[in-house]
């Protein structure tokens, strides 16, 4: 089995390699012309990005033609294609590579597979399935795997500011705009229902943004082990920051910091910083 995932995933390009896993890109629309999110660098992107606020790139999914071509090329030795993307929720990646499988000869050949979250929390799911599919396991086996990754799975961050959420249309702009007026630092969570954005609570500080994550997933976990990944965009000192609240109040099995893609830091800016979380022993048996 192939697997198939997008840029939301947040993967590096040795961890796709090293897997033998498939991007789809995700592509950045700056006024000059479209780039993959996979051909800029992260340091690059964020840079350029303050550079041209108030004025925002765009983002664009794979075309469901793109998804076409892909499934076909991967599936010209009779393999069978797992396609693992970015919460429906949130993109319409899925629908896309949905769309595109429809177009095959043999469309019952690949899966799509909404992970209902991503960054981390997709990466979760992606590596899962890569190495389950590598171990030999059936589709079934490798599904309830999925299944309970992305139920057990939380995915949670702050923002410096919320003006980029809101002129990405990601957001309500009342809520948006009064956010930014009072200097709100909220704590945003990737809901399991529908996949989309939900708020925990508020701070008026970054640093108490960064307790209260800790308190949400101390909340959540208790003194489960866990592998935790933090993320951020260009926030490296409160990734830190995290890092030691995280590790006072969590049972951390696997520690992991990593940075935000350029097409997901599109939507939030560089000043982004958060984790995604996943009991270790959903992943353990699989490593």
């Amino acid at each position: 089995m192939k697997i198939v995932t997008d840029c939301g995933a947040d993967m590096p390009a040795d961890e796709l390699k090293a897997l033998g896993i498939t991007e789809a890109p995700l592509y950045i629309q700056f006024p000059e012309g479209e780039i993959s999110s996979a051909d800029i660098s992260i340091d690059d992107f964020y840079r350029r990005l303050e550079a041209m606020f108030p004025n925002l790139p765009t983002t664009a999914q794979p075309s469901s033609g793109l998804f076409h071509q892909l499934y076909e090329s991967l599936l010209v030795d009779d393999s069978q294609v797992l396609s693992i993307h970015i919460s429906s929720g949130l993109s319409g990646t899925v629908n896309s590579a949905e769309n595109g499988k429809e177009k095959l000869s043999s469309p019952e050949k690949v899966s799509i597979w909404d992970t209902m979250t991503l960054s981390g929390g997709q990466r979760f799911q992606v590596m899962a399935a890569a190495l389950a599919a590598k171990a030999g396991w059936a589709w079934q086996a490798i599904q309830k795997r999925l299944e309970d990754i992305r139920e057990n799975t939380e995915v949670v961050y702050t923002l410096d500011t919320l003006e980029y959420l809101a002129r990405g249309g990601r957001i309500g702009r009342v809520q948006a705009l009064a956010g930014a007026l009072l200097h709100i630092k909220p704590i945003i969570r990737v809901d399991h229902a529908d996949g989309k954005y939900s708020t925990v609570s508020q701070t008026r500080t970054i640093s108490r943004a960064l307790a209260a994550i800790g308190d949400h997933l101390q909340k959540m976990y208790d003194h489960k082990p866990l592998w935790v990944n933090i993320l951020h965009g260009s926030f490296a000192d409160k990734a830190e920051e995290l890092t030691k609240q995280l590790n006072e109040r969590l049972n951390i099995a696997k520690l992991e910091k990593m940075r935000i893609s350029p097409v997901l830091g599109v939507h939030t800016g560089p000043g982004i910083v958060g984790a995604a979380v996943v009991p270790i022993e959903l992943m353990k048996d699989l490593l």
